[in-house]
């Protein structure tokens, strides 16, 4: 059973946190042996961190893993002992639903559990390339070398994800500022331009007639149309999470116009990036295979990895499902080949990474240089659309009279 504490050290120091045994009494010896004045001790309300309705409250960002990570290497590194290590990044976590996490860790830890062991608890948290890494290290005697890595990998894949947001930052917002102002236009300025239009009776061109039907469905059925994009919303999010959703959503990923190409590339660095991190660690080539494959983030890579496992368990290179693939540039078959053949393949698959990184920021440059003219051009196309559809029928009033 759980249970939750509130306790004084030697120092006079306040320590909180959890504590797993099978009676209160019992609980109180353990806390008692670490030579800790017992405040209060009583069961624990279990945290469903991601079951809960509001889950988006608790939920623990990136970047805090990404900080705890490099926190405990440095301290592990520094031949701290692992409890200790964890004790202190409790009081320098600042979310509090991370603190609780770290602080039942330290505890099962300091009961004797192995650190992959508490980590696997928490599969929202820590993902199982973080868990395989963790063992792998334990396994080896070398933890403080995979925090390490860990930390360097986890920071990368986040200062990754970081650029490709900021280069979507300048598009998004230009979509919804047209979205916004071209509603308001439509709900509120066309409708007293267009009535002039219909008590003149004059015919009026198609565009024309489009516009104010448009306006007038926007004016009265705005409420519709946010539903039917709720519900549209939904029904996606839904089908997203089934098995036949997700693959053919990973694909479309894979082959939409202009970002098709970036994705590629993303997915290229975190296999390359996390097989090289796991083979230098020690893991053999196909288990490193199978947590790469869940680590990856599409269906369609993770399927071409699954199937690369059971080629090299029946003794065939690497390269045998991949150099298939259309969605695998040759060059990185090729350099897998000869990582392979000169027992170098975890530092060709780094160079790999390397170089798709690269190719990733160029890309973004790439795509910022060709965003920019087509939102100018389709933002003139709309305005000149809209603006010939309410003065050419004026013009016509005009020379009516």
């Amino acid at each position: 059973m759980l249970y939750s504490y509130h306790a004084k050290n030697k120092e006079g120091q306040t320590m909180v946190g959890t504590i797993e045994a099978p009676t209160t009494e019992a609980a109180s010896n353990i806390l008692t042996e670490r030579n800790l004045i017992i405040v209060s001790l009583e069961p624990a309300k279990k945290i469903s961190f991601f079951g809960a309705p509001l889950k988006f409250l608790t939920r623990i960002k990136r970047r805090e893993i990404v900080i705890f990570s490099r926190q405990l290497s440095v301290l592990v590194s520094a031949t701290l002992p692992l409890v200790q290590a964890l004790r202190i990044l409790i009081k320098e976590t600042s979310n509090f639903n991370l603190r609780i996490i770290i602080s039942e860790i330290a505890d099962e830890v300091d009961g004797g559990a192995k650190l992959s062991a508490t980590f696997s608890k928490y599969p929202h948290v820590f993902n199982d390339f973080y868990i395989n890494m963790v063992k792998t290290g334990e396994t080896s005697g070398k933890l403080d070398e995979v925090l390490t890595y860990l930390a360097n990998q986890q920071e990368k894949d986040y200062y990754l994800m970081n650029k490709i947001k900021g280069t979507m930052i300048y598009p998004v917002f230009i979509i919804n500022s047209l979205v916004l102002v071209g509603g308001i236009m439509m709900v509120f300025v066309v409708p007293q331009l267009t009535k002039i239009l219909k008590e003149a009776g004059i015919e009026l061109p198609f565009a024309t007639r489009l516009l104010i039907n448009v306006s007038d469905f926007l004016s009265h059925y705005w409420w519709l149309l946010l539903i039917s994009l709720v519900v549209i919303f939904i029904i996606f999010k839904i089908y997203s999470k089934t098995e036949i959703g997700r693959r053919q959503f990973d694909f479309f990923r894979t082959k939409i116009p202009i970002f098709g190409s970036l994705f590629q590339k993303i997915y290229l660095v975190r296999f390359s990036q996390s097989l090289s991190t796991l083979l230098t660690s020690g893991v053999s080539l196909t288990l490193a295979l199978r947590v790469v494959a869940d680590v990856v983030g599409n269906a369609v890579y993770k399927d071409l990895i699954l199937k690369t496992v059971k080629e090299v368990e029946a003794g065939n290179p690497i390269d045998t499902v991949f150099s298939k693939s259309a969605i695998i540039p040759s060059m990185v078959t090729q350099m897998m080949t000869i990582g392979e053949r000169t027992g170098y393949l975890d530092s060709i698959l780094e160079k790999i990474a390397n170089f798709f990184s690269q190719e990733i920021d160029n890309t973004m440059v790439d795509l910022i240089s060709i965003i920019e003219p087509l939102f100018i051009i389709g933002i003139g196309i709309g305005v000149g659309l809209m603006v010939a559809a309410i003065i050419l029928p004026l013009y016509n009033l005009a020379a009516v009279f």
